[in-house]
């Protein structure tokens, strides 16, 4: 019998002109600059829109006057095992508090997907019990900067939320963007987790090659890990 293939859950928002984004930055728009019909055999569009619509890496240049853009940025931290973790209602940040159940040993609940194990170096972190797909949220939730360094102790390359951003939306001083920075983490944000339980997955979010780019919309991906094999009863 075929081993069917590993279950995938897409955790990116639709992208669409009435996507959500930061007052005053540049929303999704697209326009045809050729229909198909006549001489011309193709579809083709145009867009507009602000590289923090959907889900998105922010790049270090976001937040430092001379950090890299995103198309400078190595795709490793985007790639490869990670934990999300549930911190539902969390508000105004979550904290060491919110997430402790799912990083001290023994380490997470693993879901129904895949058996606790070691801190991946990837954390994602569920907020919303409804992803707002439709609206902006001034009222988001962020990480609190010290939970930014305590993973970065416990070797997280890589913080995710499915808020629009890991700062509070009327922060000016950015700090946990700025903990980011001290610690070089990667950033994903406005991830969707509603369907995704706490445990572990492989991430599969990978940047596009924006060299002058302060961030870069990623189709964000889990996959399934797989299985670990059943012992033989005779190796028991």
């Amino acid at each position: 019998m075929d081993t069917p293939p590993p279950r995938l859950w897409d955790i990116s928002p639709p992208v669409h002109a009435g996507s959500p984004v930061f007052p005053g930055d540049t929303p999704y728009r697209q326009d045809w600059s050729w229909t198909l019909g006549g001489d011309c055999p193709v579809n083709v569009a145009t867009l507009t829109l602000s590289p923090h619509v959907g889900a998105h890496a922010d790049a270090p240049r976001h937040y430092a006057p001379d950090g890299a853009c995103a198309g400078e940025l190595a795709l490793e931290p985007y790639l490869g095992p990670c934990r999300v973790v549930h911190a539902l209602g969390a508000y105004p940040l979550v904290t060491w508090a919110h997430v402790a159940h799912a990083l001290e040993a023994p380490s997470g609940t693993g879901g129904a997907h895949h058996p606790p194990g070691p801190l991946p170096p990837r954390v994602l972190v569920r907020t919303y019990r409804h992803h707002p797909g439709d609206r902006w949220d001034p009222a988001l939730a962020g990480l609190d900067p010290a939970l930014v360094d305590r993973l970065a102790t416990l070797g997280v390359q890589l913080v995710g939320i499915d808020t629009a951003s890991i700062d509070p939306a009327d922060s000016k001083a950015l700090p946990s963007h700025q903990a980011v920075r001290r610690h070089g983490l990667r950033v994903l944000e406005n991830l969707v987790l509603d369907d995704v339980p706490e445990g572990d997955y492989e991430l599969i979010a990978l940047p596009l090659k924006l060299v002058q780019a302060d961030a870069s919309p990623v189709r964000a991906v889990l996959r399934a890990l797989p299985a670990a094999p059943t012992p033989h009863p005779e190796a028991r």
